[in-house]
């Protein structure tokens, strides 16, 4: 992460301002820094002019707008003047007295020019006495006259050994003012956009705390090309702080809101202020009240639309939004939320039609001129920054939405029929969504299906959406819904669209539970229904497993806390849709919820259940149904489905490892190989990254995937249930690392009667560093035995490892025995390549046979599993000969993993005796940050807090937060230890200071002055 200075991102902005303020005498100089609305051009100026101040310079603040009547010279003769009486000596009132003087005596026309040749006389004079730089902020507020008049100031009559830096927005057409300044500057300095590494070096800041890297980039892309404004940035901060939109998990900050919900604040002011770069000097925000004005009536579309090609697709940045116009642009961004609109629609519309619907030319064209708005190649109209259109939406408006909608539907339907129009056109299924109860069902239908077939391979989300809309519209009893629901769960599992077969949950019980009276009046008796409830059977197949890719609970619907996605009759689809029994059997062998007795003994019901072989589509068949349940289990209840040889035996592998690891994504993955349509974007998707990223040693990552399920599971708008195993998986990596606080805090979000070898594994780890020996040894052995009740026998080998270890460390070699055995039978039962090497490498510890342990090393190694890999070094470190060679194989892994402190001071006593210990290695996280050093630098200069907040941009309370931590990682107890570990280079020797610091190694910084480190404030 770059270094962060008191503004960030602009260390070299902060520089040369710095520069040209302290440059007085012959070599003054005048700079021009300009900047877009929020781009940080106050900030620069000043933490500028703190920067001087601190080094002893004088600064003074030229204010020459804040006026209500006089502009022009007047104006800068009203600005000197206050300047003057802060510039104390004896020459004073005679400068106060000549300027008052020349102003009265030339107050005719022409006479400005002797009124400024009076200012740079009097300024240059007094700063002759006492050298200070002016200052001039907001320049582009400045009325004409005046701006003029300071340019010739500064072009004619410029003071002598002044330096000034002046600050403003660039000049726009028709600012003459300011193209005066900018001509007469020496020096012209523009602000660029922050770096990416900045932005989130700024929002790092303003939160106090690390951020989850998702975070930023979701922000980044609701700015679009605002990304690197520092305003907006804090602006959409602030937003989500006001809605509770933050969650803390390991002290990182986590997002839980969807992406597309991020805004700009809704304060009027400041969005005006961020939104509206020019208007004339005194143009006030628009006051909220304002806003129920409504805005003015005006014409039809023009005709004469901007060309599309003509207009600029950036950021906004010249745009008068008054109350009338904040008010329209609302309605335009509510326009936009749901249906794609396009400049044609728009001019294909009957006079009058805008009218109606609010959209105007007075208020859709300078939106686009503006770059507001952006129109494309294709003359789609879009917003140009995503959390903009968020902000206005959520702001009042008078203007009637979805009649819009509906005019633009009818242009097409009138002229060519709503099934023809539905499938020339598909994307004018999402107007007939928007449009509501201003259509009427029957022709909305039509032109929803329509949509939804003809767009299903160019635009399959879209398709999607129709298919949702027209459910919506259709009754449960019409002939058509069920043919329906079958096209939309096709097309959703065939894309891996979970979230949208979820939402098929709703119909698909309505239609299940629906009377067939109404269709029997209407069909032959004959005519049987099976090749319909065929179809709904399919539909609660891809339901249930979408349920499942999202961590929720079939056959009841979903879990109590989103029962939307499935509405209250969710068990309707149990009862009257048997094969998705099938699928609530792989609840309980991948953590989900509740087990179900011994899964694979259990065949599903339904027609799917007679077919023993593979199925050939996406879903599994009932054979692989079976599979996928019964391989938690023993080898003897698994059926006959897998492939002959060596693929079988691959395949089982793959199988065992993600059952024992809960990994829903990757044992599908295993039994369907290439039908496979892939996790999506789902829970199980994001679970299945974390197994990866845990067996491969890169824990961060890990731990990242971890924070992102949860606050998943906690995002409005999202359907996705907790995820037991990332939560146990997440408490073991911190357990590891010694922080057994997050260890704790993880684990006590698994609810206690989950009954899974992943949690029961996590839990014995927990409780053992706690100190909780006795309870964590008993505590496994009994879960050991009700998981083996429940049939689930994968993952547990892993439990009876670490029980082993931990034996070891107790020296208890009587349940060092028992685990041996325990894995002997399992080994017997099971027979995966995961209890196989978990035997050899329990047979190489308790009988000290380094052959077994080598072959358990050489297993893991091949699978790919870098904790136990570990945890075999270790063990050869206890049995081997050559223990130096694994002691430094150890040592790598350890570093690599980033083992805590806790847990190798917990060993440190066995190293006496060469049992299992862990490397006396520092991780490299326990490096401090460029943060932490820049705050023990100034603790080292002596700075109190107050000083180290006002240089930092903190809070005092952010200091005090900060400095505990320090404290706490340095093992300092007060200011003073820390400031003396840090000027004696011993947080250097400890290889806490990154390379290169300056002053990492002592003596390169300055010995703290009169205020020596303290336990002051």
């Amino acid at each position: 992460m770059p270094k962060c200075g008191p503004v960030v991102g602009r260390d070299n902005e902060l520089r040369e301002v710095t520069d040209t303020l302290l440059a007085t005498g012959a070599s003054a100089r005048t700079l021009l820094l300009v900047g877009g609305a929020g781009t940080g051009k106050t900030a620069v100026l000043e933490q500028a002019r703190r920067t001087v101040v601190g080094q002893g310079a004088r600064v003074l603040r030229l204010r020459c707008h804040d006026g209500a009547n006089a502009t022009g010279a007047a104006a800068l003769a009203d600005g000197v003047h206050q300047v003057l009486t802060k510039v104390h000596d004896r020459w004073s009132p005679a400068r106060t007295g000549a300027v008052r003087r020349t102003r009265l005596r030339n107050s005719g026309r022409g006479g400005e020019l002797a009124l400024l040749s009076t200012l740079g006389e009097v300024i240059a004079d007094a700063a002759g006495h006492l050298p200070f730089a002016l200052v001039i902020d907001d320049v582009e507020r400045m009325p004409s006259p005046t701006a003029s008049a300071l340019a010739l100031l500064l072009r004619v009559f410029r003071p002598a050994g002044v330096p000034m830096v002046l600050a403003g927005r660039p000049a726009h057409p028709g600012d003459d003012g300011v193209r005066q300044l900018t001509a007469a500057a020496d020096r012209l300095l523009e602000l660029p956009p922050l770096r990416p590494a900045d932005v989130e070096a700024l929002v790092v800041r303003h939160l106090g705390r690390p951020v989850e890297p998702a975070l930023v980039t979701a922000v980044a892309r609701a700015l679009g090309p605002m990304a690197g404004t520092p305003e907006a940035v804090l602006s959409v901060l602030d937003s989500m702080a006001e809605r509770g939109d933050f969650l803390e998990l390991d002290g990182h900050v986590c997002l839980t809101e969807p992406e597309e919900e991020l805004r700009l604040t809704t304060d009027v002011a400041r969005l005006s202020r961020l939104c509206r770069p020019t208007g004339p000097p005194d143009a006030a925000a628009p006051d909220a009240a304002a806003l129920d004005a409504g805005a003015p009536d005006a014409a039809a579309l023009d005709a004469g639309a901007p060309d599309a090609a003509a207009l600029d697709a950036g950021a906004p940045d010249a745009a008068a939004l008054d109350a009338g116009a904040l008010d329209a642009a609302a309605a335009v961004a509510r326009n936009l939320e749901h249906a794609e609109i396009r400049l044609d629609d728009l001019l294909r519309l009957k006079p009058g039609g805008p009218r109606r619907a609010g959209l105007v030319d007075r208020t859709l064209t300078p939106l686009v001129a503006d770059g507001i708005l952006t129109v494309d190649e294709d003359r789609r109209i879009a917003f140009a920054v995503p959390a903009l259109a968020a902000a206005l939406r959520a702001l009042p408006t008078r203007h009637a939405v979805s009649s819009l909608h509906a005019l633009i539907t009818r242009s097409l339907t009138d002229r060519l029929g709503a099934k023809t129009a539905g499938g020339g056109c598909p994307r004018l299924a999402d107007h007939v969504a928007a449009a509501g109860a201003e259509l009427d069902d029957a022709l909305a239908v039509d032109v929803l299906l329509a949509a939804a077939r003809a767009d299903a391979r160019s635009d399959w989300s879209r398709s999607v959406r129709a298919y949702s809309s027209a459910l919506r519209r259709l009754p449960p009893h019409d002939r058509r819904t069920p043919g329906v629901l079958r096209e939309s769960a096709e097309l959703s599992l065939r894309h891996a669209d979970h979230p949208g077969a979820l939402a098929l949950g709703e119909p698909l019980s309505a239609c299940l539970a629906a009377p067939c009276a109404e269709q029997d009046r209407e069909k032959p008796e004959h005519i049987a229904e099976a090749p319909d409830r065929e179809g709904l059977e399919l539909v609660a197949g891809v339901w249930a497993l979408a349920a499942l890719h999202e961590h929720r609970l079939p056959p009841c619907g979903v879990d109590a806390d989103a029962d939307a996605d499935a509405g209250p009759r969710g068990c309707a689809a149990v009862e009257h849709a048997p094969a998705v029994a099938g699928f609530a059997a792989l609840v309980g062998p991948y953590g989900l919820g509740p087990v179900t007795p011994r899964p694979g003994a259990q065949a599903p019901r339904g027609p799917a259940a007679a077919d023993p072989r593979p199925g050939s589509g996406p879903l599994p068949s009932a054979a692989e149904l079976r599979l996928l349940a019964g391989a938690a289990g023993s080898r003897a209840g698994l059926p006959d489905v897998l492939p002959p040889g060596a693929d079988g035996v691959r395949t089982l592998d793959r199988l065992r490892t993600a059952t024992a690891h809960a990994d829903l994504a990757g044992a599908l993955a295993a039994v369907l190989g290439d039908r496979y349509p892939g996790a999506g974007n789902s829970t199980a998707a994001l679970y299945h990254a974390m197994v990866r990223a845990y067996l491969r040693g890169d824990w961060d990552r890990a731990l990242a995937s971890a924070r992102r399920i949860e606050a998943r599971s906690r995002t409005r708008g999202i359907a996705a249930g907790p995820a037991q195993a990332a939560r146990a998986l997440a408490a073991d990596i911190h357990c590891a690392r010694g922080e057994l606080g997050y260890a704790r805090a993880w684990l006590e979000l698994v609810p206690g009667t989950v009954t899974h070898p992943l949690v029961a594994w996590a839990r014995l780890g927990v409780r053992y560093w706690s100190g909780q020996v006795e309870e964590a040894m008993e505590g496994a052995l009994g879960e050991v035995r009700r998981a083996r009740q429940s049939g689930l026998l994968s993952g547990i080998e892993k439990v009876l490892v670490r029980y082993l270890s931990f034996a070891l460390l107790e020296g208890v070699p009587q349940a060092m025995q028992r685990a041996l055995d325990e894995l002997e039978a399992l080994d017997e039962e099971v027979g995966s390549s995961m209890t196989r090497e978990a035997v050899l490498l329990g047979r190489g510890v308790v009988r000290r046979d380094v052959d077994s342990a080598l072959a358990a090393l050489r297993a893991v190694r091949r699978r790919g599993d870098a904790y136990l890999e570990l945890l075999c070094h270790l063990g050869l470190v206890e049995i081997g000969d050559d223990c130096e060679r694994w002691l430094a194989e150890a040592t790598r892994g350890a570093q690599a993993l980033g083992i805590g402190r806790a847990t190798r001071t917990s060993l440190g006593h066995m190293t006496r005796r060469r049992t299992l210990v862990l490397p006396r290695v520092r991780p490299a996280r326990d490096e401090l940050s460029e943060q932490d050093v820049e705050l023990t630098t100034m603790v080292s200069r002596g700075a109190t807090n107050r000083q180290i907040a006002a240089r930092l941009v903190w809070s005092e309370k952010t200091v005090e937060r900060r400095l505990t931590r320090l404290f706490q990682r340095t093992g300092c107890r007060s200011r003073v230890e820390l400031a003396a570990a840090w000027l004696d280079g011993s947080l250097a020797r400890r290889d806490l200071v990154p390379d290169g610091t300056r002053g990492a190694a002592g003596g390169s910084f300055p010995a703290p002055g009169p205020g020596t480190p303290s336990s002051r404030r």
